[in-house]
């Protein structure tokens, strides 16, 4: 159940509680568990008991996957119930730490926006952009809502479009142009008594609520399985049917990064990399009733990571080490494949 389901489809108090019993059964899954079940808890009206749950996975931040995301919606939430010193001492930290990942700048942003506070939300959703993103390079779909919502920000505030706001006009795919859903002056359209202008809308809110379900209907990315060394070794050497998959490590590799820039080429958005481990891949051809060494369940089981919440978004940002654990920079390692 997907925490953006109406409160009157589901009983979020009893889906939070679900989840939250499933992250015990499933700790190496926990942080993502928790934090879908922390949003069914905000949902339900118990921002504490969310707030609860966020203090519960930072008791242990050190071993986060994203310590700054959970951060970023603790102080969303806690300014919701009016601890809002609190929230911004957060937000300050999280800006001072600057994140290499989109979403904690975005939570923040919206977070400051969402007060009123709209100079400060243009500076975080500014201070972002300039981090993540690299002059003449595609922005990664991850960075997307960053410029959506600069560009949002900066509409309400009356300001010149500059070349991010271009550029996030340019990345926008939805049937209506953003200056025209951004516009400000939208609000007076909604008690109009000119039919053309109340028709005009209803249609821009159609537009609009396209581009939130077409970036809900992808709630985890599109993933490629990798495999570190030493676990392709394990894995070829228990099943050999897998070798003719798999002929040498590097050659896996090579193959991500070919099949990712090539799913990128085709315009496929929201790209990621799932690390397998022979354990947990046993341990999922169990649960399918089928051998480890049968191919087709190979792609099942990137889905399924990655629906856990076990995907790294690619390509990775930029000063960022490569994806295949090299510990050299992607620009200086995968990144330069041709």
């Amino acid at each position: 159940m997907r925490p953006d389901t109406p409160a009157e489809n589901v009983d979020h108090t009893a889906e939070a509680a679900r989840l939250e019993r499933s992250a015990g059964l499933y700790p190496e899954d926990a942080e993502a568990l928790l934090l879908q079940a922390a949003a069914h808890r905000e949902l339900s009206g118990d921002r504490p008991a969310a707030t609860a749950l966020y203090d519960r996975l930072l008791s242990d931040a050190a071993a986060l996957d994203n310590p700054h995301l959970v951060r970023a919606l603790k102080a969303s939430n806690l300014w919701e119930y009016d601890h809002e010193a609190e929230a911004r001492a957060i937000i300050d930290g999280i800006r001072a730490a600057a994140p290499r990942d989109a979403a904690p700048w975005v939570i923040v942003a919206e977070a400051l926006e969402a007060h009123d506070e709209l100079e400060q939300a243009q500076e975080t959703f500014t201070e972002g952009a300039r981090l993540l993103l690299t002059d003449g390079e595609e922005p990664p779909y991850a960075t997307h809502p960053l410029l959506f919502g600069r560009h949002r920000v900066r509409r309400m505030l009356g300001a010149d479009h500059d070349a991010w706001d271009t550029l996030a006009d340019g990345l926008s795919t939805g049937p209506v142009p953003l200056d025209e859903l951004h516009d400000p002056g939208r609000v007076w359209s909604l008690g109009s008594d000119n039919p053309a202008e109340l028709r005009a809308e209803i249609s821009r809110l159609r537009a609009e609520l396209g581009t939130y379900r077409e970036a809900l209907s992808r709630p985890f990315p599109v993933a490629v399985l990798h495999w570190p060394k030493e676990e392709l070794t394990e894995l070829t050497d228990a099943y050999p049917s897998l070798s003719a998959e798999y002929p040498s490590h590097e050659a896996h590799l090579a193959t991500i990064e070919s099949d990712l820039r090539e799913l990128a080429t085709s315009g496929t958005p929201n790209l990621g990399i799932v690390t397998g481990t022979v354990p947990s891949y046993e341990a999922f051809a169990a649960s399918e009733g089928t051998t480890p060494g049968d191919t087709t369940l190979l792609p099942q089981y990137a889905t399924t990571l990655a629906a856990r919440g076990r995907a790294v978004a690619w390509p990775p940002q930029r000063g960022e080490a490569c994806w295949c654990g090299s510990g050299a920079p992607y620009g200086e390692c995968h990144g330069t494949q041709s």
